[in-house]
């Protein structure tokens, strides 16, 4: 009789155990919520759309706002699919994340604005105002010779990131071919300055003035800061002194977007 009756409570047991499991699984899944964002299919938490009081994506899923569903029954919002990878990704972090490069800042906060997203509408068009300044001031990058400054490559951009980029490279350059001998050039913000810069019929080269023996061109610096700028999206500009006949022969050179 007592087996009978322990075998009954642990049914019991497994069978409210299992009851937990079904309502906490059924739960989890109606907290999931798949969006449409014009034809791009999101799936993210409730709370995660809901993390914002009074906004449209609050509204839609509280009720406050009407939204109509597509074929498969899932929220159709007809905004911009692709953007709105970016504001999901806000709605997650709580802050302005955006890939190197991105340049959508306008059709961003417009987005935003839709959306109803005032802290992600203010960040984006303080970032956009940035950019804004930033395009207008034209940096500059001189590699020159501590002796003689007429003597060397001056780089020009408006973007002062990309200057940046482009220093690296050319101090990782000169590093590889001057192995051995890192007093021969001296870096500051936004000044190359090598020790020993002459002269030769082939054109302007650095040297190793111990044995004399060639190390890096200027042309091959030059190289390296036209094939960067062509990758990340730039693109020249033209020669600020066209009186040397050509890119190649030039001391200046002006990449813009």
């Amino acid at each position: 009789m007592e087996r009978k009756i322990n075998r009954r409570e642990k049914e019991c047991e497994e069978k409210h155990s299992n009851s937990e499991g079904f309502e906490q699984d059924k739960d989890y899944k109606t907290s999931l919520i798949t969006l449409n964002v014009g034809g791009y299919l999101y799936i993210t938490q409730k709370q995660t759309l809901t993390k914002y009081p009074d906004s449209f994506l609050e509204g839609i899923i509280n009720g406050k706002i009407m939204c109509p569903f597509d074929a498969d029954g899932h929220y159709f919002i007809d905004r911009d699919g692709l953007l709105f990878r970016h504001i999901l990704n806000f709605l997650r972090n709580g802050e302005l994340l955006l890939p190197e490069g991105f340049r959508e800042n306008q059709l961003l906060a417009q987005e935003a604005d839709f959306f109803q997203l005032k802290v992600l509408s203010d960040a984006v068009k303080s970032r956009w105002e940035k950019e804004q300044l930033a395009s207008r001031e034209t940096t500059f990058l001189e590699i020159t010779d501590s002796h003689d400054r007429s003597q060397g490559l001056r780089i020009f951009c408006n973007a002062p990131d990309f200057i940046a980029k482009i220093k690296s490279r050319i101090v990782l350059v000169s590093k590889s071919r001057l192995d051995g001998f890192p007093e021969e050039f001296s870096v500051s913000s936004n000044i190359i300055q090598f020790k020993y810069f002459i002269k030769s019929e082939n054109g302007t080269r650095l040297v190793l003035k111990e044995d004399n023996t060639f190390v890096c061109t200027l042309e091959t610096l030059k190289f390296e800061a036209i094939m960067m700028a062509l990758k990340c999206g730039f693109r020249l500009l033209t020669s600020l002194d066209c009186s040397k006949g050509s890119i190649v022969h030039s001391d200046a050179l002006h990449f813009i977007k």
